[in-house]
């Protein structure tokens, strides 16, 4: 081993052995949560920003894995409507797995509104909890509650400066069958 290679936190005599990953029980314990499928719902008044009236909506996701099965890789679209009328169509990308390292599940996201975000998260129970890991005041919280599989309750809530959580909007996935 070269001078450099130690220096670089290789001990002398140590030589490196591949890892390949493969998914396991917790990277497929995703695809309950996240299925291939239609929602409708309602986001909450304010929950789009100071003044957004309250809104219905209806969306579509599309999931597959990727790099070999260890992401799970799914485009979301979204349509809102106020008092009938589309006022918009938001779309984002959001890819999740089973980080080993941290120990936790992880996601990133980002989104037609311009945003990016980095999540970390577990299982508790029947849901997938993921919560924002940024240093920002702003934190958000994504539920998805998979205890009837065929109508898998979504919420996303928010916090500004540690304060307590609240609703941002709601709703129910109805999965492809």
């Amino acid at each position: 081993m070269t001078e450099d290679t130690t220096k670089a936190g290789y001990a002398a005599g140590t030589t490196w052995t591949p890892v390949v990953r493969e998914p396991t029980p917790e990277t497929r314990a995703l695809e309950r949560f996240h299925p291939n499928g239609t929602w409708t719902g309602t986001v909450e008044p304010g929950g789009m920003g100071v003044g957004s009236p309250a809104m219905d909506a209806t969306g579509r996701a599309r999931c597959e894995w990727i790099i070999d099965g260890l992401w799970l890789s799914c485009d979301f679209e979204q349509d809102q409507y106020v008092g009938g009328k589309k006022v918009l169509t938001w779309k984002a990308r959001w890819i999740a797995g089973w980080d080993p390292v941290a120990g936790e599940y992880r996601a990133v996201g980002v989104d037609s509104n311009g945003a990016s975000f980095i999540f970390g998260g577990k299982i508790v129970g029947e849901s997938l909890v993921m919560e924002s890991l940024s240093e920002s005041p702003v934190k958000l919280r994504f539920t998805w509650n998979a205890s009837d599989p065929r109508a898998i309750r979504w919420k996303n809530e928010i916090s500004v400066s540690r304060g307590a959580y609240r609703l941002i909007e709601e709703y129910v996935i109805a999965p492809e069958r």
